[in-house]
């Protein structure tokens, strides 16, 4: 995930940050995709730190699920939902979201854990998903579906970075 012209910065690290913190609490599967790392560079040291041992893998198409290893990766899981953050909204997270629909998955977008260097193309990217049948959510939303109750020593470990 590289950052270069990304507005809203601090967000931008902070919500992927917490979504892969609490999938470690749960063991919800998280694995990472990076675009081209070569040329534009791994994901941030903050989100990559938080994602503790995920399996990180490089791609080149826009869609996660045109890569073989991510496919597998994904597929061994067992899931029929998808929840997707990621950068470059417009590009890559339309087209590995749309690809989850068309497969029959329930999908669902991170908003405040999506971006892309315009505010105009994370807009756009948000309005065509939600069309499409992808449920748009929040990173606070889909941590308290994971955790399910507050009290927890998830929940309290969780909760500055909610904060």
């Amino acid at each position: 995930m590289s950052c270069a012209g990304i507005p809203d910065l601090a967000r931008t690290i902070a919500n992927p940050r917490l979504l892969l913190t609490a999938a470690n609490r749960p063991a919800v599967p998280a694995p990472l995709a990076e675009q081209y790392p070569l040329g534009l560079g791994q994901t941030v040291h903050e989100v990559r730190n938080a994602a503790e041992g995920a399996q990180v893998l490089p791609k080149m198409h826009f869609s996660c699920m045109e890569e073989p290893a991510f496919v597998d990766a994904f597929r061994a899981r067992g899931r029929k939902q998808a929840v997707i953050a990621g950068m470059e909204a417009h590009i890559c997270v339309v087209h590995t979201a749309k690809s989850r629909v068309e497969d029959g998955f329930d999908v669902f977008v991170v908003s405040d854990a999506t971006a892309s260097r315009t505010l105009e193309s994370e807009r756009a990217c948000l309005g065509r998903l939600s069309a499409s049948g992808v449920g748009i959510v929040t990173a606070e939303m889909v941590v308290s579906e994971w955790l399910g109750r507050a009290g927890t020593p998830a929940f309290k470990e969780l909760l500055p970075l909610i904060k």
